[in-house]
């Protein structure tokens, strides 16, 4: 099975301490993600987040409905945490988030390490260019929460 990996990073013109909370709430992902994609979270309030913890999620790939369990594995507030797909489109899905105090922000950093049906060819012309948009969508709703600028891939 052949692993991809997509890395990027942004720095956020808020602390640390303000920063994570964001992240440590589930629901904020709808959020942060894609209206193309209508993701929705479906595990019922109050997610606790540790590790452990699982959250199912419902989205559209290409029109297509899915679902996506996820188990927090490693759960280290207020500076990393990662999360694996059980169930979803992947074959493999891990992806940590770090986040470190940086010049008076925050320096948050996602590296995704992921697995696709059909391997090399299906990556280059479909699944990287949907990553890439993802979190391209992501940085910007970053960027309007919390200021600050991202860099280049």
């Amino acid at each position: 099975m052949k692993i991809f990996t997509f890395e990027c990073e942004q720095w956020l013109a808020r602390p640390v301490e303000e920063v994570f909370p964001f992240f440590a709430d589930a629901r904020n992902l709808q959020a942060i993600t894609p209206p193309w994609l209508d993701f929705q979270v479906l595990t019922p309030d109050p997610i606790e987040m540790r590790a452990g913890t699982l959250i199912d999620y419902r989205l559209r790939v290409h029109g297509l409905p899915l679902r996506w369990r996820t188990l927090i594995k490693v759960w280290e507030p207020p500076h990393r945490f990662v999360d694996e797909q059980l169930r979803g489109p992947y074959r493999q899905w891990i992806h940590e988030h770090t986040f470190t105090a940086r010049d008076g922000g925050t320096l948050a950093r996602d590296g995704v390490h992921y697995a696709v049906p059909g391997g090399a060819w299906v990556n280059r012309w479909f699944v990287r260019r949907d990553v890439e948009r993802i979190f391209a969508f992501r940085r910007a709703e970053l960027t309007r929460r919390f200021g600050g600028h991202s860099s280049p891939q």
